[in-house]
């Protein structure tokens, strides 16, 4: 019999985490860990393996194509689609404490995409070889530019099979022509809810008056779309974080059903608004607080919000094929049909990318509208985009279901070859999916109940729960 490589992690000082390159995983004992490490399985360690899927017995078997199989999906990243987010304007009608793309003030001039870049994007877009693609508009506002969002979607309407927008905006301001925009069903709007009235008076607006319009602007735009068609998120100043249950509630009571909880982003301005952002402890803490709050409140009152994060890494977890979300998409190699560009035609692999361009920390530009793509920086890019080699990668239990951030690297230190344990990325991640492992094995049933449903489950299968003799 052959076992395939595993790698392992302790969960505490009792309980091992082991999983092989197709993302199998299992949870063990030091003893078990001991075995394995010395060549001394046990035939009742040796039948786990083979019944799990861990090992065969000859090279062609059913147990050595299954694993093939399973290992090839995890590595393949469908083709058939774009997601391009466009930024029509830089200017902001906010000045957010943590705004990290160093928006430009409202009255400047020379931050809008003139009538000869949207031609030119416009150009780019047909050139892509797809059918389907999502567009994101993100800015400054995108909305105040609302003329060039019209013209876009437009012309994909016309251009592309199955078309999909989303408009990341503050909700500032609202008229009749974005709320006419927004009547089309293929339009969705992102935005920003940072808790209880003060904490986003503290962190965006800085006027309670405005907050006020804001509030009353998202309640309009739910009445009207639905709450199908808008997401929002809290980004969180670790410093000043809200409440759990103060922020859960302020979700609540929009009718929303998900939040992405967003660590404030150590780029653009948020650099010296906020430094404690460059550093990973306080975050991880204070998101396992807020995961075990928000399942204690969701056994409590029988509603079921979900953090977007935590059962997206669950999905990971325990299926291939979960890579919508690009944070997590291994490999993530940059092309066009996943980019950015920007307000004057600059095209970037990331929005973080372009961050890092804004504040003149490098340019990592990978092209513009005008001259199109430099396959030659593609190619440069490309080796750091895929964790599969990286050499502390290669014996992380995670590394099946995690991907990598050369990007948020370069912010935080300045490199991209930085111990991959020592990284913001990694220590993040490792404590996110420390945490979706020790919820997946548990079995309290407050734990069960916000996991199945997010999930979508009706209870979490023993299968999902492999256990080592």
């Amino acid at each position: 019999m052959q076992v395939w490589p595993l790698r392992f992690r302790d969960l505490d000082d009792r309980r091992t985490i082991l999983s092989d390159d197709s993302g199998a995983y299992f949870l063990a004992k030091s003893e078990f860990v001991g075995r394995y490490a010395r060549d001394a399985l046990s035939p009742s360690d040796e039948r786990f393996l083979l019944e799990k899927g861990h090992a065969f017995e000859r090279a062609g078997d059913l147990a050595h194509t299954g694993f093939l199989a399973r290992w090839s999906r995890r590595q393949y990243i469908g083709g058939g689609s774009a997601y391009i987010i466009l930024i029509p304007t830089l200017r902001c009608d906010l000045k957010c404490s943590y705004c990290q793309v160093s928006r430009a003030p409202l009255a400047s001039r020379g931050f809008d995409w003139d009538a000869e870049t949207l031609q030119k994007v416009l150009g780019f877009l047909d050139d892509l070889p797809v059918e389907e693609i999502q567009i994101e508009f993100q800015g400054g506002e995108p909305f105040l530019r609302l003329d060039l969002l019209e013209a876009v979607a437009a012309f994909a309407r016309r251009r592309f099979r199955r078309v999909r927008f989303v408009v990341c905006s503050n909700l500032q301001t609202l008229n009749e022509g974005i709320l006419a925009f927004l009547d089309s069903e293929d339009v969705l709007i992102s935005t920003s809810l940072d808790g209880p009235h003060q904490v986003h008076t503290r962190n965006r607006t800085g006027d309670t008056a405005l907050t006020e319009v804001f509030l009353s602007n998202l309640k309009q735009v739910i009445g009207r779309i639905g709450p199908g068609r808008i997401s929002a998120l809290p980004t969180i100043d670790i410093e000043e974080p809200p409440n759990p249950e103060d922020l859960i509630a302020a979700y609540e009571a929009f009718g929303f059903t998900s939040l992405y909880l967003r660590p404030v982003n150590y780029q653009g301005f948020a650099r010296k608004s906020h430094p404690a952002a460059r550093t990973s402890a306080a975050w991880n803490d204070y998101y396992r607080d807020f995961i075990k709050a928000l399942i204690a409140r969701n056994a409590r009152t029988g509603r079921v919000m979900e953090e977007f994060y935590m059962a997206h890494c669950l999905r990971r977890i325990l299926a291939p094929g979960m890579d919508s979300h690009t944070d997590l998409r291994n490999p993530n190699i940059p092309t066009g049909a996943n980019a950015v560009i920007d307000f004057d035609g600059q095209i970037y692999p990331s929005d973080e990318a372009r961050m890092l361009a804004r504040i003149r920390q490098v340019d990592l530009a990978i092209g513009n509208v005008r001259d199109g793509l430099d396959q030659e920086k593609l190619t440069l890019l490309a080796p750091g985009h895929i964790n599969n080699f990286d050499p502390d990668c290669i014996h992380c239990p995670y590394q099946p279901f995690c991907g990598t951030d050369p990007i948020d690297d370069l912010s935080r230190s300045g490199r991209i070859d930085v111990p991959r344990h020592e990284s913001w990325f990694c220590q993040r991640h490792l404590a996110v999916f420390d945490l979706a492992m020790e919820l997946l094995y548990r079995t309290d049933p407050e734990v069960e109940f916000s996991l199945s449903r997010w999930l979508g489950l009706e209870s979490i299968p023993e299968a999902l729960r492999p256990v080592a003799p």
